[in-house]
């Protein structure tokens, strides 16, 4: 079998006789395996994620790290502080872990990719959803688009910047198509969130 060249960091903490075991099948696997002791690979930006057992699982899982945490899971089964994003059974399938690894790093990197810190909202892209605290509001990828080039901009955007940009409309077009979608926007916002200040609009154009 050939490993797939997959650009995945894996660290493991686990017993000496798994990670031995880990060792000798590296070559199976479609990720680039870490092996060590110390908890500084995990904090590396280059780490994907984390294995981890019975015997590492209280340091793991106390660490505030945005990484995805993968269980093995040993015959002496413990109760976890925190629930890991996959729970590994023993004895291993290894074509079945290689591919559960492999899964969990790119929905995460996804997943992550999709959320947008915008003020105090959270944008997800991928569910097309403007969120605040407990509270989400479902918009159209036009408008998801538009909060976007908004956000990336550190002066207001004109009207016309903003035809061409997100709807590649010619400049000197008479369309109402930006106000009537900005207009629409604020309402769904302020009726969702109470907040008349999302978007705001002076001779310069728009901003958030």
């Amino acid at each position: 079998m050939h490993k797939e060249n997959y650009n995945i960091n894996i660290a493991c903490f686990c017993n000496k006789n798994f990670t031995n075991a880990l060792k000798e099948l590296k070559t199976f696997f479609g990720f680039n395996l870490i092996l060590s002791e110390s908890l500084k690979e995990f904090k590396n930006e280059n780490i994907n994620a984390v294995i981890f057992d019975n015997e590492n699982s209280k340091k793991i899982l106390s660490l505030n790290i945005n990484k995805p945490k993968i269980y093995i899971q040993e015959k002496n089964k413990i109760n976890l502080e925190k629930k890991p994003e996959v729970i590994i059974k023993l004895p291993l399938n290894i074509l079945q872990f290689n591919q559960e690894v492999i899964n969990v790093c790119k929905k995460f990197e996804f997943n992550n990719n999709s959320l947008i810190s915008i003020k105090n909202y959270i944008l997800d892209k991928n569910e097309r959803i403007l969120k605040k605290n407990n509270t989400s509001l479902k918009i159209t990828e036009k408008e998801i688009d538009f909060i976007e080039i908004l956000n990336s901009s550190t002066k207001p955007l004109s009207r016309d910047f903003i035809l061409k940009n997100i709807w590649n409309y010619s400049t000197d077009t008479d369309t109402h198509t930006v106000e009537t979608h900005i207009y629409r926007l604020r309402q769904k916002i302020k009726d969702k969130f109470k907040d008349s200040n999302f978007i705001k609009n002076s001779k310069k154009g728009y901003s958030l």
